[in-house]
């Protein structure tokens, strides 16, 4: 049971400083777990909406490597990777370090008030082996500007010491079957033991912290001995320095010291203020129609080098906003454009550039401007403004949602047959060597160069190369075999790591098309990725202003040599996979997938994901994939899943670019549920035209 003295004395210690000048709002601060607490222990807070941080905490011989995404305002989810230093010290001779990876998933049931603390119900790796599995119920209550108070109840790890009973029964142990799948069993089940704390803000850079700890570390004490915990007391001091870095040491245990390093994210604003660009050039107001009505007539469009002069004079101001003009077709009252963005990252900024230096070159008497943005040689989808809109709103208020309620968004439809074209565009030669960062895990990856190159037959018809080479990483590269009792789809990754560097990663032609209105085509050939080649087909139905797209997809593969080159494996492994695909936007950037069908291993199953966008180019989400095979065979984790981020270096960078840095993480890694890698898949690309999501950034049309 909790010393009640000793909590009344940290306490007492924290609230006879409390009358100090104000100071700001206390920081909604992390623990050595990557998760909301206090420094062992959890808190019932939650950090503000759509935060993402990545934490790495130092104590004794234990590291924890954790990435923790507020989902909404009030759920949110983190993704740890644990080792243990020492572990021949158990065990002499076996260097090989212990690793563990977990999910978890926390609740804000309440907020906080005047009155009422925030609460929060949170699951600890709940669908590991159960030997770190924890539920705890958690409060917190803030007093003035300077402390926070936390009390809680916690099960599992978290009732492991000073337990008052289990007052909803017995904890069962995780059977071997049910090992990856949620441990649902044994939630809230076992022993329950009290914990609590108190963070202390000394000023508005240190903050100090104490709190009584439930966990016993039983495993890492009295079973391996690579610590001692001596005491359930920790306390220590935490420094902020800005807004997104926070430092923290401890004393953990009464024996040992605790660092931690917060690196925290905000997706909903960019850590520059905003992208560094040329500014736009002023929308060129017409004449009006009375003081000047021989601008207005439309016989210009007789003249034989009409369309020549005007597309060349299109792609000059273009070009510097690296926007390059596909097609030109016009009549004396509309003019259509289509082009390729290159460089800016949001689809609305491309538009809005695109209408302005129509307004400077197309002749007045062309009052509609049809924009099509062109992905992988295919329009995908047509924006039609009112030249007239153009010059009545530049300067109104509120400017942005004005032009969107008269923008008209539709299918982008044929190349007219009368467009002209630039017969210096196709072919298209285009290659890059620049460093390359594969993470596997937290604190695990690679570093080397990627040498990539395209060349663009014609519109639609793309042949693409990459080879990789590592510089240094600490992935698994043993290059021992698998002991998977699957076909060996993905679990082979040592050997391939090992043997294939350099390695060529892709060698494919993709032929991108539209085969009717609203639907969208692919078919790629050659080696897909490092581990399969083959041949991949797709069709995409997803309207434009429909929340909803259908797709299926249909591949061939065969598996590749691990020297990434361009043999095949030993055991000459092929199969059919496929693919149907119900992709939808719920609002407020949450897309949704379900894909159901047959896996590189040969089982059948379904996917599901849920991801958020936001409008920067952000992009967090997670999986999870059930199918026939036994969760034993599946692989570590019983069944796939993980989190995936995508973070655009613009957001950081400051700098107009449509690059990005992004990773898959997965707590354990098998054959079950994998999917062919192919690049150009057609949701993620052709949505970015549409509606919704043109919407969430219209407002970067006049920019």
């Amino acid at each position: 049971m909790l010393p009640l003295p000793r909590l009344l004395a940290l306490f007492a210690v924290s609230t006879s400083l409390s009358a100090a000048p104000a100071l700001a709002e206390m920081t909604k601060s992390l623990n050595i777990n990557g998760a909301t607490g206090l420094i062992d222990m959890p808190s019932g807070d939650a950090q503000e909406d759509a935060r993402f941080t990545f934490s790495t905490a130092l104590v004794g011989p234990i590291t924890r490597a954790t990435i923790s995404f507020q989902i909404t305002d009030r759920l949110s989810g983190s993704f740890r990777f644990q080792t243990w230093r020492d572990w021949d010290t158990l065990f002499p001779g076996d260097a090989t370090k212990l690793e563990d990876k977990s999910l978890d998933l926390r609740y804000q049931v309440l907020k906080e008030s005047k009155y009422v603390p925030a609460l929060t119900i949170g699951l600890t790796d709940f669908t590991g082996s159960g030997r770190f599995s924890s539920e705890y119920v958690a409060a917190t209550k803030t007093f003035g500007d300077r402390l926070k108070v936390t009390a809680g109840l916690g099960w599992g790890r978290l009732g492991s010491y000073g337990g008052i009973g289990a007052p909803f029964g017995d904890r069962p142990p995780v059977a071997t079957g049910d090992l990856g799948t949620p441990n649902t069993d044994q939630w809230f089940r076992g022993e329950a033991a009290p914990f609590a704390g108190v963070e202390y803000k000394i000023n508005d850079r240190w903050t100090f912290k104490a709190e009584y700890s439930s966990d016993a570390y039983t495993l890492e004490d009295d079973t391996r001995g690579i610590i001692e915990r001596d005491s359930p007391y920790n306390f220590g001091f935490e420094y902020q320095k800005g807004a997104n870095t926070r430092y923290g040491v401890y004393s953990m245990h009464g024996t040992e010291v605790g660092l931690v390093f917060h690196l925290v994210l905000d997706p909903k604003s960019r850590a520059t203020g905003g992208v560094m660009g040329a500014a736009p050039a002023p929308v060129k107001a017409r004449p009006s129609r009375g003081a000047d009505p021989e601008a207005y007539d439309g016989g210009w469009v007789t003249q034989p080098d009409a369309g020549p002069l005007l597309r060349q004079n299109l792609t000059k101001r273009l070009a510097a906003d690296g926007i390059a003009v596909e097609n030109l077709a016009y009549t004396a009252t509309t003019v259509q454009i289509r082009i390729r963005s290159g460089r800016i990252d949001a689809g609305p900024q491309a538009i809005g550039r695109t209408a302005r230096a129509l307004s400077h070159v197309m002749p007045a008497s062309v009052e509609v401007f049809e924009i099509v943005p062109v992905v992988n040689g295919i329009g995908a989808s047509k924006i039609t403004i009112r030249r007239s809109d153009l010059e009545q709103l530049e300067y109104a208020p509120d400017n942005a949602t004005l032009l969107r309620d008269r923008v008209v968004i539709s299918d982008a439809g044929p190349v007219p047959s009368y467009a002209v074209g630039d017969e210096g565009l196709y072919p298209k030669f285009r290659w890059s060597l620049k460093p390359a960062l594969r993470i596997s895990e937290p604190l695990k990856g690679d570093v080397g160069l990627r040498l990539s190159a395209s060349y663009d037959i014609r519109p639609g018809l793309v042949l693409s190369a990459g080879v990789y080479a590592r510089l240094f990483g600490n992935v698994d590269r043993t290059g021992n075999p698998s002991t998977s009792v699957l076909p060996h789809v993905r679990t082979d990754g040592a050997r391939y790591a090992k043997f294939a560097d350099p390695g060529l990663e892709k060698l494919t032609l993709a032929w991108y098309a539209r085969p009717a209105p609203d639907f969208y085509s692919r078919v790629t050939v050659g080696y897909l990725e490092r581990m399969h080649a083959g041949v991949s087909g797709e069709v995409l139905w997803k309207p434009v202003e429909s929340r909803l797209a259908l797709g299926a997809e249909l591949n061939y593969t065969k598996q590749r040599d691990t020297d990434g080159g361009l043999g095949f494996d030993e055991y000459d492994y092929d199969i059919v996979t496929g693919h149907v695909s119900a992709y939808y936007d719920f609002g407020n950037g949450f897309l949704g997938q379900l894909d159901v069908g047959k896996y590189l291993a040969g089982d059948v199953g379904a996917t599901v994901s849920v991801d958020r966008v936001f409008a920067n180019g952000w992009k967090v989400g997670a999986f999870a994939t059930v199918t026939d095979v036994d969760p034993e065979d599946f692989g570590p984790s019983g069944f796939d899943k993980g989190i995936r981020f995508t973070i655009p270096l613009n957001w950081a960078m400051g700098t107009e670019s449509r690059q990005g840095f992004g990773a898959t993480l997965r707590p354990g890694g098998g054959d079950g549920g994998a999917r062919v890698e192919v690049d150009g898949r057609l949701y993620d690309s052709i949505r970015e035209y549409h509606g919704d999501a043109l919407d969430p950034e219209w407002g970067r049309v006049w920019r």
